[in-house]
Parts: C-alpha cells; sequence; structure tokens
C-alpha cells in the first residue's frame, strides 16, 4: 500500500519508481517522456502504463502515470492528480476537507 497526496495542482498521478520498479515495470526504459514541475526545478520524467490502480474505492485499468520518487520523505509517497479525479469526477471541498467521488 502506498499513500498518495490528492493533488488539483497536479496534471498526472504520480508514483514513485521504486513502487513501479517492485511490481516489475522499468520506469527506465520508457520511451515516452513527460516535463514536470517540482519544487526544485523542471524534470523529465518516464511515463509508465500500469495495469491497475485502486485508489478512494475504484479501480482502474491500463493508466499511464509519471514516474517520479518525491523529494519530501515521510508519510506522502506520491500524487494523486487531475488524471484521475477528473475521471472519477471527484468534487472536492477544500472548506469542509472532503471528497465526493
Amino acid at each position: 500500500m502506498i499513500n498518495l497526496l490528492v493533488d488539483s495542482e497536479s496534471t498526472y498521478t504520480i508514483l514513485p519508481v521504486e513502487v513501479l520498479e517492485s511490481v516489475g515495470l522499468s520506469p527506465t526504459q520508457s520511451r515516452e517522456h513527460e516535463r514536470i514541475a517540482t519544487g526544485s526545478g523542471y524534470v523529465m520524467a518516464p511515463k509508465v502504463t500500469i495495469e491497475r490502480l485502486d485508489t478512494l474505492g475504484r479501480q482502474f485499468r491500463r493508466i499511464t502515470t509519471i514516474a517520479h520518487t518525491l523529494p519530501f520523505g515521510g508519510i506522502i509517497d506520491g500524487l494523486l492528480g487531475m488524471d484521475l479525479l477528473c475521471q472519477m469526477k471527484a468534487k472536492i471541498f477544500a472548506a469542509k476537507g472532503t471528497i465526493e467521488i
């Protein structure tokens, strides 16, 4: 299990390289990359297609994510971005601290 931060500012869902490698994927062999903004500037990160992701009570099949290990270190492993939040038709209520799916 990994901890994803819901990030309405992130266009893409971002998963750690180590997690993707642990399930048999090799981000270093990806032919597709995406330029993403990080706290330390822009990086070119590999795009990786994963067979299945279960999150917020939904199951996604064959989705493309960005392979990038966040520098925070701590309880957040990756980001749940707008690509999946839009597919879920998620409604975020910041004042209440809730998400409706």
